[in-house]
């Protein structure tokens, strides 16, 4: 007798759900584990060569960099996670007797794919709400050699902008009130460097239309000669709006903040198919739990006598793998603007999900 419900039954969508939960959380922290282990090794001697940096900077690193961890890995975490239940279930006869029920692929996948949603929008949330916090954080820390930086709200790290034939940048710009720290200026004339000047802060001067300069040391490329000053106006012309689109990263800004910032940059002219990309990937990225059950069903299907059982995981393993170098590929070819953002944000997905679907309806259904 076929089951013409969408689900299983109750007790048996909360057996799978469970077996899909527990291992994905499983693998989860087993990555997220040696991930963060390998990334502290390289980093520590980096963070420790600062002055004053001790074990409570360490463990801060730590703060910082797990969340991004767990944002990156759960998707693949929950593939491998549904294939270890999947060559379980299969290996124990049990999707036969599913099968034998009159349960189809799909019902039997139904369960797993609604938690999967869940899991999405669990990730999404902790995206906007940790992720985003945790990423501009290290990122400003990294970017000021891992020396303290002001705590203040909207800092950027490593801003470039380019004023005329000169290139400015700031080690870190934000704060209340605005500024920027750690401040080269690259002075050109015909392509040419002339100068560099190399200043601690630099506070703007609207009345004037520049800038204020403190603890200055500037190098002069064509006597070879350096002298310092206490302080200098430069950066004529350039306004601190310049200095917070001229770095907008999508990873550092949650979902509001970064349609903002798109809408400020088409206003501003600026190009906007990276920050519209990113936009639209900070949806489609947590979706892509939802296509880690039905990519890797293929290992669910089939007689584990069949000796084919370890062939059919690894089939899932490579469509999973498949699918996030497709997605990073086609996320860096709509940041260089050689892909529409959508279609750099949801061909994977979708070609993804076609993909799935037509593996398990030719080797199941």
């Amino acid at each position: 007798m076929v089951n013409l419900g969408f689900f299983p039954s109750r007790r048996l969508a909360f057996y799978m759900v469970r077996l899909f939960l527990t291992r994905s959380l499983a693998v989860l922290i087993a990555l997220v584990l040696i991930l963060m282990t390998l990334d502290l090794l390289g980093e520590s001697g980096k963070i420790l060569a600062v002055p004053g940096n001790g074990d409570a900077d360490l463990w801060r690193y730590v703060s910082y960099r797990i969340p991004m961890l767990v944002s990156r890995f759960l998707p693949f975490s929950v593939l491998l996670g549904t294939l270890i239940a999947f060559v379980g279930l299969n290996q124990h006869s049990e999707v036969v007797a599913m099968k034998a029920a009159g349960l189809s692929a799909h019902q039997i996948l139904a369960p797993l794919i609604v938690a999967s949603v869940g899991l999405a929008v669990l990730l999404f949330a902790f995206n906007e709400g940790v992720v985003v916090n945790s990423t501009r954080r290290v990122t400003a820390w990294s970017d000021n050699d891992y020396k303290p930086v002001p705590p203040a709200s909207g800092i950027l790290g490593n801003v470039w902008v380019l004023n005329g034939d000169d290139l400015i940048r700031a080690g870190t710009a934000g704060g209340r009130p605005f500024g920027a720290q750690r401040v080269t200026i690259y002075d050109r004339g015909g392509g040419v460097l002339q100068r560099e000047i190399h200043a601690a802060r630099a506070m703007p001067r609207p009345a004037n239309g520049d800038w204020l300069l403190e603890d200055v040391r500037i190098y002069d490329a064509s006597m070879n000669v350096e002298r310092t000053l206490r302080s200098m106006p430069a950066m004529q012309g350039v306004t601190p709006n310049q200095l917070t689109l001229a770095k907008v990263d999508p990873t550092e800004l949650d979902y509001w903040t970064l349609k903002k910032r798109v809408a400020e940059l088409e206003a501003g002219g600026r190009p906007v198919d990276e920050a519209k990309a990113g936009l639209a990937h900070k949806i489609a990225g947590p979706l892509s739990t939802v296509l880690m059950p039905l990519l890797a069903a293929v290992a669910a299907f089939g007689l584990a006598r069949s000796g084919q059982v370890l062939l059919r995981a690894v089939i899932g393993m490579a469509l999973g793998f498949a699918y996030f170098v497709v997605d990073n590929f086609s996320l860096a070819m709509g940041n260089a603007g050689t892909y529409p953002p959508l279609v750099a944000a949801w061909a994977p997905f979708l070609l993804f999900l076609l993909i799935g679907e037509t593996v398990l309806i030719r080797t199941e259904e």
